[in-house]
């Protein structure tokens, strides 16, 4: 069913407004609708008045006159993320929010800000901070001097505000690459901002002294000292400022006092599992500590023993509990980084004290806890993120792990020999009873783990690893047994980490033994436990991507394919199980299966290809997991390629199966698929042998709808399909669609005109002059220069030249020389020794790749020996210049300078809220030579172009090489005529 909004005609013209208000309003309500058929049109609505001037203000109206809470903080939500999609100005672009909005929206939004209720105040800072990542501070001078005069206020709703948003807006200084500009930028800052902020950082710590029973007083006050603290590391964190390391003395004073204060007020309920004020605080503090402690030592010296005494009292007396986590973690983290340092290495060389360490701080962190035990079971995705992805930075295990590595970097045999007790004692428990004592066995091998591991990489694993203990030994002893045993589903958690000892060390351990854990892991897939599959997918995937030796897979398909229906029935079967029906883990592991398997599968696609294709249509319903969604289409892919290169036959099979499923992808408009439909249909239809099928020509004019072109997303996947379309069907489309011929072309002149995608249209442009007939283009190859001589007058870039150079060449082989200098002297007379003399002996040598080159060679060739008017008119000088450039092209490196000045913008930086494209690596494209066979080596061709040249007006051609060509290239040019075994007359 098509939904279609008729746009109010008052709201077109958006003025300020009840009327308008009114029914923006309506429209806001509509989008938190529950039912699709009211919220998606009210969405679309939304976006498309969103460029009408006055839009922003009147959402900020909303916000502020609204008496529905639900309706402003909508509001809010829905300017936030207007915000983000359109503030950014880009090159080639319009800009999408008018200039007396943007000066409106940066005057009133700070205010607004301030004196809203916090749910409200955090999308606008938000808000201030993305539009202060673009204009601040040299289109929002004032924006600091502004935040900085509400510190005098005395409210602190307000003064929490003006640091949140600081904080959002400096943060990215953690960052950020060092620059001049940055550095102009956070001394800009500086001098504004640090005064104020270490004045308000000392009066609120007077205020919780003299408000120290009031605990609402008390928790506004914490959460400032928590931001105060924060905006600290910020400002810090690129160099040390001479601001603060003239107030070390107040700032590190006062930081050890709050990290050693305990007030029984802010103190949270035992079984909370979230962290209180008064640990944020501190976490925060003991962050800042580690980042003075790591950069700045030398000026950090005489505070370093306090702030390890009290953070090493701070360890031995904070519980086990979930909300401490986050504070022991960077209490952790904060010795980890002292114990590193070799300026502090006397810390630590005692004995005891690493004894001490290892006892108090490292064992009782490293257990696996029963909140851990929770997560496991109950909330497996946030768990496996935590600890498979390496986001588990502000766990306990982690930073523990992190300490364990730091001490080995000085200490290492007494710390493995400290451990090697702890590792012993704790299997001895297991031993005793594995029933009872399971967790003991979890922390030993993570102990283990974290002592052998040096250096790591996510291609690799373990890449470095401690020598004092033996990998395979444990292995052997411990991990295989838990592999093996029959029953997958007993201890789930050992199991899993048996698994994630596979791929941690699987660089170190021996094929043969890897090849043994094969099965075995293939048999773990069946497990119920979510951790325990997932981690078991991901280490098949892993493994098949190991390489061995002469940089092919470590594992051949060979060796795999006894397990081949086994691997494949498990893999799917995990899909079915409840919570990992979009395991992206699963779904990569499928691709990868595939992709070493090869032949091998190719029984098993007709009965997968039903799977894939069925997951294809459930999940294209509500798009949620990107990486599951895109190892599902390279898994299509693979299934495409491998069958059709047995059969190519077989392509029509796949296209009954998909093409239901893609049709609805497009007719829903399911933004984030439609790139991949249309690189799998490029697939899909480069495999076809005869012309272009009628399936596809039905489609063809829906390619060329400008809606589809608006979204960068769709470009490279659309162009790469028009290319497939022109390769097969040039002739047919001349014939049953000449029509469509302008909206083609229509493409190319949007393309053309975009630095960032003007590639992509000369891409189509050479596909239009390869495919299709020359007389169905005829009447527009004018119109065409004339556009790229525009372009090329109003901004020439590097990346242009090249793609015209490439283009005029390609034209020139197609149509021959005497044809391209015609058309260019018909547009311009003379214009054909201009581009000769101001292009192409110029900037002949910045064109890369081999197929380029040789489409350049061949053309100049033709420009040199089949144009009469390079022989007989005022063009004639330019005639050793162009070879000499040409022979340039053969011999010299390549010339890849950039003018200083310019500036490429990347397809990834445009803002906005479109999926960006996301290349298919299962579904690359061959590279693809126009010229192929006819010539195979140009500098030949040349040599047999030159004497053919010579043979009709001889004497002429050694003449002009005699008297202009320098003596090197003669030199190369004598080589090819021996090569070619000719000369010249």
């Amino acid at each position: 069913m098509k939904c279609r909004v008729v746009l109010p005609s008052s709201l077109a013209t958006m003025e300020l407004n009840d009327a308008n208000l009114h029914t923006l309003t309506e429209y806001l309500q509509k989008t938190l609708s529950p039912d699709p058929l009211v919220r998606r049109p009210a969405e679309k609505f939304l976006e498309s008045v969103e460029g009408n001037q006055n839009y922003p203000i009147l959402l900020l109206t909303a916000l502020e006159k609204s008496q529905d809470d639900v309706i402003r903080v909508c509001a809010a939500v829905t300017f936030k993320n207007y915000i983000k999609r359109n503030w950014r100005i880009v090159e080639d672009e319009p800009n999408k929010i008018s200039d007396p909005d943007r000066t409106a929206v940066k005057a009133n939004i700070v205010n607004l800000m301030l004196t809203s209720p916090e749910q409200i105040q955090k999308q606008l800072s938000d808000a201030i901070s993305i539009i202060g990542r673009e204009d601040f501070p040299q289109k929002w001078p004032d924006l600091l001097t502004e935040m900085v005069t509400r510190f005098q206020s005395g409210d602190f709703h307000i003064i929490n505000g003006v640091l949140r948003t600081a904080h959002s807006l400096f943060k990215r200084y953690r960052h950020e690459f060092k620059s001049n500009e940055l550095w102009m930028e956070i001394k800009l800052v500086l001098d504004t901002f640090a005064q104020p902020l270490t004045e308000l950082f000392k009066a609120t710590i007077d205020l919780c002294q003299t408000h120290a029973t009031d605990i609402n007083a008390l928790k506004v006050l914490f959460s400032s000292l928590t931001l105060i603290s924060k905006l600290f590391y910020s400002l810090n964190f690129q160099d040390l400022p001479e601001f603060f390391e003239d107030n070390m003395e107040t700032w590190m004073t006062h930081f050890h006092n709050l990290l050693t204060l305990d007030n029984k007020l802010l103190q949270t309920e035992t079984f909370n599992p979230k962290s209180g004020l008064l640990e944020l605080l501190k976490s925060q503090i003991c962050d800042n500590a580690a980042l003075y402690a790591q950069k700045y030592d030398e000026e950090f010296q005489p505070y370093l023993p306090r702030f390890v005494t009290a953070i090493w009292n701070l360890l031995v007396t904070t519980g086990q509990e979930v909300k401490y986590d986050l504070l022991v973690s960077n209490a952790i983290q904060f010795l980890a980084s002292v114990c590193e340092r070799p300026h502090y290495k006397h810390l630590f060389e005692d004995q005891n004290t690493l004894t001490s360490i290892c006892e108090k701080v490292i064992v009782p962190n490293m257990e696996f806890r029963s909140a851990d035990e929770e997560a496991f079971e109950d909330n497996s995705e946030e768990y496996i993120i935590r600890d498979l992805e390496g986001s588990d930075i502000d766990t306990r295990r982690r930073a523990a792990c992190d300490l364990v590595r730091g001490l080995c970097r000085f200490f290492e045999g007494p710390v493995t020999a400290i451990f090697s007790g702890y590792v012993n004692s704790m299997l001895n428990e297991y031993a005793k009873n594995p029933a009872a004592n399971w967790k003991h066995k979890d922390s030993a091998i993570y102990l283990v783990t974290s002592l052998a591991s040096k250096a790591q990489t996510q291609k690799h694993g373990i890449t470095q690893a401690n020598e004092l203990v033996n990998l395979t030994e444990f292995f052997v002893s411990h991990i295989l047994p838990d592999l093996r045993s029959p029953s997958v589903n007993e201890f789930p958690v050992l199991k899993a980490d048996a698994v994630k000892y596979v791929m941690t060390f699987r660089s170190q351990l021996p094929k043969e033994q890897l090849l043994e854990t094969v099965p075995l892991l293939v048999a773990h897939l069946r497990a119920e436990s979510t951790v325990q599959h997932t981690y078991t997918a991901h280490a098949l995937e892993r493994l098949f991507t190991m390489r061995g030796p002469n940089n092919s897979t470590l594992f051949s398909a060979t060796e795999i394919a006894p397990f081949t229906e086994q691997l494949l029935n498990n893999l799917f079967n995990a899909l079915a199980i409840p919570g990992s029906s979009e395991n992206e883990y699963i779904m990569k592991a499928i691709m990868r299966s595939f992709s070493l398997l090869q032949e091998t599968i190719v029984p098993y696609i007709p009965t997968l290809i039903g799977q894939l294709t069925h997951k294809l249509l459930l999940v294209s319903k509500n798009p949620s997991k990107p990486h599951f969604n895109h190892y599902l289409f390279e898994s299509l892919c693979l299934s495409i390629r491998i069958t059709c290169k047995a059969n190519p036959a077989s392509v029509l099979s796949f296209e009954e199966a998909l093409f239901p499923v893609f049709t609805e992808i497009l007719q829903s408009d399911v933004q984030e698929f439609v790139p991949y439909v249309f690189q799998v249909m490029s697939l899909l239809l480069e495999i076809h042998t005869s012309s272009i099928p009628s399936s596809y020509m039905a489609l063809f004019p829906h390619l060329l709808q400008p809606v589809l072109w608006e979204r960068t997303g769709n470009i490279p996947p659309l162009v790469r399909l028009l290319q497939a379309y022109l390769e097969k069907g040039g002739t047919t489309i001349a014939g049953s669609a000449p029509d469509k011929i302008p909206g083609l072309l229509g493409v190319f002149q949007k393309l053309i005109a975009s630095k960032a995608n003007d590639h992509q249209g000369f891409y189509l442009l050479n596909s239009v002059v390869e495919h299709m007939p020359p007389e169905s283009i005829g009447q527009y190859r004018k119109q065409i220069f004339i556009l790229l001589f525009q372009r090329l007058q109003s901004s020439k870039t590097t990346k242009f030249i090249k793609s015209f150079l490439v283009f005029v060449n390609l034209y020139c082989v197609k149509y021959g020389a005497i044809a391209l200098q015609e058309i260019f002297d018909d547009i311009q007379p003379k214009m054909f020794g201009m581009v000769l003399e101001k292009i192409v002996i110029p900037e002949v040598q910045k064109v890369s790749g081999q197929v380029e080159k040789k489409i350049c060679a061949v053309g100049i060739t033709k420009i040199l020996t089949e144009c009469p008017a390079m022989m007989d008119t005022e063009y004639t000088k330019l005639w050793p210049l162009v070879l000499q450039a040409l022979i340039g092209l053969f011999e010299l490196p390549e010339d890849d300078s950039i003018p200083d000045d310019e500036h490429f913008i990347d397809i990834e930086d445009t803002p906005g809220y479109q999926t960006a494209f996301s290349q298919l690596a299962f579904a690359g494209k061959k590279e693809h030579d126009p010229i192929g066979d006819a010539v195979s080596n140009p500098k030949i061709l040349l040599a047999q172009s030159l004497h053919k040249l010579s043979t009709a007006c001889p004497g002429r051609v050694p003449s002009m090489l005699s008297t202009s060509l320098n003596a090197e290239a003669l030199q190369f040019l004598q080589g090819y005529l021996q090569a070619a075994s000719v000369q010249l007359v």
